[in-house]
């Protein structure tokens, strides 16, 4: 096994040099109870507007919503699986969150190429979350793409 060579080619996306301005790329899940309780242990975020269905009731969500961070993790999906890929580093993400997620809505991210940073490898993408029409995240990133090799 110390002598084994791996091409690791597989296991990375795009690299630097192949982005281009106006790059885009989703992913859409429907978010499910599952998600909510395991994203909730998982995060320790055990806020009652997203477990308790009476106490969300009388919130102005007027029922259970989804963490706004899950809808965020699944900007990090894009990256980490679409663009620019496995292999990619998240440096930074701002975020706004617009509107509520609840059980059964599916949730489209997408990331959009901004700008480059070629003097640090480093590339800006507008993010976004919608449910329909509706955006429910908005915000920007920073991801850095390592040389291969």
């Amino acid at each position: 096994m110390a002598n084994e060579v791996r091409d690791f080619s597989e296991m990375y996306g795009y690299s630097y040099e192949d982005l281009k301005e106006g790059m885009t790329a989703a992913v859409s899940r429907t978010v499910t109870d599952a998600d909510i309780l395991m994203f909730a242990g998982v995060s320790g975020d055990t806020n009652p507007v997203h477990l308790d269905a009476e106490f969300a009731a009388s919130t102005m969500f007027g029922g259970r919503i989804a963490h706004g961070m899950l809808s965020a993790a699944f900007i990090s999906t894009v990256f980490g699986t679409r663009l620019p890929g496995p292999g990619c580093i998240y440096l930074s993400q701002t975020l706004k969150f617009k509107a509520p997620v609840k059980v059964g809505d599916t949730v489209v991210a997408r990331v959009t190429l901004t700008a480059l940073k070629p003097e640090k490898r480093r590339a800006v993408f507008n993010t976004v979350c919608t449910v329909g029409s509706t955006e429910v995240l908005a915000g920007e990133a920073e991801i850095f793409l390592p040389p291969r090799g």
